[in-house]
């Protein structure tokens, strides 16, 4: 039998979890398979003033290395986490960003709000160290599971959230999209890419733009797909965020998804009233749904 390290289409599970870390967001993701954990993926570095990722990672996992770690977003409620990952000694040997935009260019962009916090020079910092090819690639090292990216361009955008890199993360017939805090404009921009709009077809889940805000709702992505459920990532609603809700209701697959902690259907998760959930997926497709909440 193959090393469950290893790459190829595999049978066993993809673990992903949205972790609840309120206004913010983290997920991770691993290959699982006889019992064992592969290698271990995470995409952005959110925190809660109670959990860190890093910390988890060291303590709860017993890990000493995060094998990927992917932000889509350059902004504090996507990477509040990220130093504690090095203070925690975690070894991270692979760092995916937007490569559209360099670490001068993003700086500029990030003082403009002030001076840059600890997680922001962390940030550029590793834009810049990052920049060799790794020795086990993502799509042939985590047992099957498989990413696919896409990322507008400065100075085409010179905000954060239209730079955002989208992630695809597929095993089987199974894709979801993390598309970080993309706006309107942004994902008018992706969709004059051919091979995005292929891309997005077959989602099977969507983690909402920009924690559900209005702004990061974009009805035309719908023409290339009907996902079975969206996931909002944010605490009780603030800043409009959430009133999309009836919106991402519309667009979802009439029957949405079953969650297996509380017997109900849902078609749009929250980590505000679900705390963490997360995604069992078979290597054919099928997934169950679990959550923190049984409420």
């Amino acid at each position: 039998m193959r090393d469950f390290l290893t790459g190829g289409n595999m049978p066993g599970q993809m673990i992903l979890r949205v972790w609840d870390v309120e206004h913010g967001a983290c997920a991770m993701l691993t290959h699982h398979l006889n019992g064992h954990d592969g290698r271990l993926a995470m995409i952005d570095s959110g925190s809660k003033s109670d959990w860190t990722p890093g910390k988890h990672i060291k303590h709860a996992l017993n890990r000493t290395t995060l094998d990927y770690l992917m932000i889509t977003n350059a902004d504090q409620d996507h990477m509040s986490g990220l130093e504690n990952l090095w203070e925690e000694g975690l070894s991270i040997t692979a760092f995916s960003r937007n490569r559209n935009i360099t670490a001068e260019q993003m700086t500029e962009i990030k003082k403009q709000s002030g001076p840059l916090t600890r997680d922001a020079q962390r940030y550029i910092k590793s834009m810049g160290e990052y920049i060799h090819p790794v020795t086990h690639e993502f799509n042939d090292s985590m047992g099957g599971i498989t990413r696919s990216t896409f990322s507008n361009s400065f100075p085409k955008f010179r905000d954060t959230n239209n730079l955002s890199q989208a992630i695809f993360i597929k095993f089987g017939p199974f894709k979801m999209l993390f598309p970080g805090d993309l706006e309107k404009s942004g994902w008018q921009e992706l969709l004059n890419n051919d091979k995005f709009k292929e891309e997005l077809k077959g989602t099977t889940i969507l983690e909402a733009s920009h924690h559900g805000r209005e702004s990061g709702f974009c009805e035309e992505i719908f023409d290339y797909f009907n996902p079975m459920a969206v996931v909002i990532s944010d605490k009780p609603i603030v800043h409009d965020t959430q009133r999309t809700v009836p919106d991402y209701r519309n667009v979802v697959h009439e029957n949405g998804v079953l969650v297996k902690t509380t017997g109900k259907r849902r078609h749009v998760l929250t980590t505000r009233r679900d705390g963490w959930i997360q995604f069992t997926v078979e290597d054919n497709g099928h997934f169950t749904i679990d959550t923190e909440c049984h409420g």
